[in-house]
């Protein structure tokens, strides 16, 4: 026994050391946030924390393809840095709220200065660079606040420019000079998302000394500026190497809440402290998986990928609990629990999965927000960003993610609400699903991409009837925990839901089979049809509209549940 308890007591140890060696280890020198930030990367390299609703970065373009997350590593020139950006997608949006230290005379049509990688630095939670105009930056943040830290040389016109028209199409904005140390408003545009709404409050950690815009020039205490084309700066007199700190709370609810946001989450002006906490957050968030190789760049390009799995989806909620929902209306749920930037079609296949098994607790939380964002637009989401639904891609595949979740037995979120999402999302019709279901393909006279949409459309009709299978074993698994005194009525309702969830199970593993109907048994190709025929002349390494981002070389292999 006495040997016994000695062994307990070193595996304990053991375990002890283990968790403070998880604690200590700094995974954050493997993230360069620099990769990714060329060629067709798009991403950005600025300062976040795991899934926080702020990424302060650096913008150094303001539109086209490669701009999609507001800086592309080829650029020299930098616009300013702004509190929202987009990590991997296709489309550009977001980069809202950007401020640009400059020094000497404002000209609102030119403000950039010109900069070098070599002044640049960037690591998990923080940025830094040294502008050519004379103006050091550096920026960490917290779920909710941006952090900027400005040196500035000695100047009698150091400036913080404000620009609200920077980037998207601006549907309606305005700010309020409180004081000459807090400025508050709001931003509304229209990209990608089509009603994208911010509101923030700004804090500096010394009062400016006059101030001048495009909209009014002079502005006065609790004067409120409005318009679609807003620009303004900020003016302070500086000491040689003088620093000019700057807090922005942010929330997608009200001006009143963004200010809560900051008062909570930097309720002081510890630059080094809101950087070193950062940091910590993404130590705990990295140690989730560890790896050993003695290959530097393994582990640089290892984790650094981990990273950019836990820059997005982002908390879209404020510490209090409220959050924009779909329906435009302000709602509240448990801090910390919903989220936006559900780029599905594009993380269904790796990163959905991975979050099953490295982080539950999310996985229920995304699961959560995609049940709310039915109840309140009417269907699962496909895409969704900052409170819209952006119906980009194809599928509907929050189901997949649903289904994995419940074939882990991960519990947390709602079963029985969750499946009813899944079978109204399945049962609409639009984008070629009215087709789908009337003749098991889309055709090319239906709709575009119809070779891609119909098995992306069997694989989710699979996930579905995945769903009413682990349902109707937990469903079993209940009724008879207790089976001895049941009444008749108790078992007839059993039998009743049971029956249920068999007929959906098998309606949606005969429409998982579709992917059928579009196999060319005499090329071995998954082929477009029109009018009832095959389409000629076909070539499966055409890239054409009948295909999304794809071919038939890539298509014909997709059929996941039926390998």
């Amino acid at each position: 026994m006495c040997l016994m308890k000695k062994l307990v007591f070193a595996f304990l140890l053991f375990a002890f050391a283990l968790n403070i060696f998880a604690q200590t280890k700094d995974y954050t020198k493997y993230v360069n946030p620099f990769i990714g930030t060329g060629g067709h990367g798009h991403t950005f390299p600025g300062a976040t924390v795991p899934f926080g609703a702020v990424q302060l970065s650096p913008d150094t373009r303001i539109d086209n393809w490669d701009g999609s997350s507001g800086y592309h590593y080829s650029d020299k020139d930098l616009m300013g840095f702004s509190h929202t950006h987009l990590s991997g997608t296709g489309i550009p949006d977001y980069c809202d709220i950007l401020l640009m230290p400059t020094v000497g005379e404002v000209d609102f049509n030119n403000f950039k200065s010109t900069f070098s990688h070599d002044n640049e630095k960037a690591e998990a939670g923080y940025y830094s660079v040294k502008i050519d105009n004379g103006v050091t930056a550096e920026l960490t943040a917290t779920k909710r606040v941006g952090f900027h830290r400005y040196t500035f040389p000695k100047s009698d016109k150091a400036n913080i420019v404000l620009d609200l028209k920077w980037r998207d199409r601006v549907l309606d904005s305005e700010f309020r000079v409180v004081n000459q140390t807090h400025l508050e408003g709001y931003r509304r545009s229209s990209s990608w998302a089509k009603d994208q709404i911010i509101y923030f409050a700004i804090e500096f950690s010394k009062p400016f000394i006059s101030s001048e815009g495009n909209s009014m020039p002079k502005p006065q205490q609790s004067d409120t500026i409005k318009g679609d084309k807003i620009k303004q700066y900020f003016r302070f007199k500086t000491s040689a190497n003088e620093q000019i700190l700057i807090k922005v709370g942010i929330s997608a609810v009200s001006v009143e809440n963004a200010r809560q946001n900051l008062k909570a989450e930097v309720p002081d002006w510890n630059f080094e402290k809101v950087r070193q906490d950062a940091k910590n957050a993404w130590n705990k968030e990295l140690s989730r998986i560890e790896i050993t190789d003695d290959n530097q760049e393994n582990l640089t390009k290892f984790y650094t990928a981990l990273y950019h799995t836990k820059i997005q989806p982002n908390i879209f909620q404020d510490v209090n609990g409220d959050y924009r929902g779909l329906d435009g209306k302000t709602h509240n749920a448990p801090k910390d629990t919903n989220y936006t930037v559900f780029s599905l079609w594009d993380t269904f296949r790796a990163a959905q999965p991975l979050y099953t098994i490295i982080d539950q607790k999310r996985t229920v939380d995304f699961i959560n927000t995609f049940i709310r964002q039915y109840e309140q637009g009417g269907r699962l989401p496909v895409w969704e960003l900052a409170g819209n639904e952006t119906d980009c891609m194809i599928g509907y595949h929050s189901v997949s993610v649903i289904a994995d979740a419940m074939a882990k037995g991960i519990k947390g979120f709602d079963y029985e609400k969750a499946f009813e999402a899944a079978k109204h999302s399945a049962e609409l019709n639009h984008f070629g699903l009215e087709a789908y279901k009337r003749r098991g393909y889309i055709s090319m006279e239906d709709e575009n991409e119809g070779v891609s949409k119909t098995l992306e459309y069997a694989y989710d009709d699979y996930c579905i009837a995945s769903m009413a299978t682990n349902m109707s074993f937990e469903t079993t698994r209940e009724f008879t925990r207790n089976i001895m005194g049941k009444s008749k009525a108790e078992i007839d309702k059993y039998q009743a839901k049971q029956n249920s969830l068999l007929a959906d199970a098998r309606k949606y593993l005969d429409r998982s089979q579709n992917y059928k109907n579009l196999f060319d048994s005499e090329t071995g190709f998954m082929r477009p049809r029109q009018n009832g025929g095959w389409v000629s002349p076909f070539k499966p390494n055409e890239v054409t509209f009948h295909f999304t981002e794809g071919n038939s070389w890539v298509y014909t292999f997709f059929a996941p549940h039926d390998v």
